[in-house]
């Protein structure tokens, strides 16, 4: 039932790897791969494992294969480039950490699009506070076949673009706007590989440029928040005030392209510099952590 929705823009000998998050697709990276192919990237959206299928293709796979799916796109690509960067959108922004983490030789810098640690935002149902059960009810074999349905506004401010996206969604293809649930399972394993990069922060010494909407209706601001306290490298903070979750879809798009091609292409011009370990790797250089914490209107 996996259909093949990866994507490919020869560029330059700078790279980006996009990550899409759980149960997506790589077309929600595609503008963002598209607007950074223009600025001289090479741009590969790779696909997770058991994504762009349904349920019981996702339901195969756990939180290991997504990310050795990332491992594996990474490895490829550096092939191809001089200069390597990882971002990723929502749990795709984990698993970029993650590789970040786990090969820090591979990654000259990572792009952390609405990271997303717990579903707390302000569109979030009050039972996702009990997400923590879920690796339980998993290793119990207990709510296999349930979901947790997407909500409108479906990470989306832009309501024409909404509309677009949901309509492809509801209308089960999912190689093209993902699926309209998230399995309880498959929950379960995000909330592993949740404690696992926050375990690994402090090993991410590439630089991140954190990008999170300030009214993000999945993940609140405290998910970014708290890789910029964690990891060990100099750290850039994009607020973006007039998007909800799904920023590289979203109102301010154009301005997530710029700001992350610009932040890749000083890497790479610096990059003699960025192959010394730091000196202190427990002191992150961060800009403006802290958000203007305006509720979603």
């Amino acid at each position: 039932m996996i259909r093949n929705a990866d994507f490919h823009f020869p560029g330059g000998r700078q790279g980006v790897v996009l990550i899409h998050g759980l149960t997506g697709t790589p077309s929600e990276m595609r503008l963002l791969g598209k607007g950074l192919n223009r600025q001289g990237f090479t741009v590969h959206g790779m696909q997770l494992a058991g994504h762009c299928g349904d349920e019981s293709d996702l339901l195969a796979t756990g939180w290991r294969d997504w990310y050795a799916s990332v491992e594996a796109a990474a490895g490829a690509m550096r092939g191809q480039v001089d200069h390597l960067f990882v971002a990723g959108l929502s749990m795709g922004a984990l698993l970029a950490l993650l590789l970040a983490a786990e090969k820090p030789h591979w990654v000259d810098g990572v792009g952390v699009l609405g990271a997303t640690f717990r579903y707390d935002g302000w569109n979030m149902p009050a039972i996702g506070r009990l997400s923590f059960l879920l690796p339980a009810l998993k290793r119990l074999g207990l709510a296999r076949g349930r979901s947790f349905m997407e909500q409108p506004p479906y990470g989306l401010r832009d309501e024409r673009i909404r509309a677009q996206v949901s309509g492809a969604m509801l209308s089960g293809d999912s190689a093209a706007a993902g699926l309209p649930g998230n399995p309880w399972h498959s929950l379960a394993d995000l909330h592993l590989l949740s404690r696992q990069v926050r375990r690994r922060l402090p090993r991410v010494q590439a630089p991140c440029l954190i990008a999170h909407a300030t009214h993000d209706d999945v993940a609140h601001a405290r998910n970014a928040e708290l890789v910029a306290r964690r990891v060990s490298a100099p750290v850039e903070m994009l607020w973006l005030p007039d998007s909800y979750h799904m920023i590289t879809l979203d109102r301010e798009r154009r301005r997530l392209i710029d700001g992350a091609a610009a932040f890749f292409s000083r890497l790479a011009a610096a990059a003699p510099a960025m192959t010394a370990p730091a000196a202190n790797p427990g002191a992150a250089a961060v800009a403006s952590i802290a958000p203007p914490h305006a509720r979603a209107g």
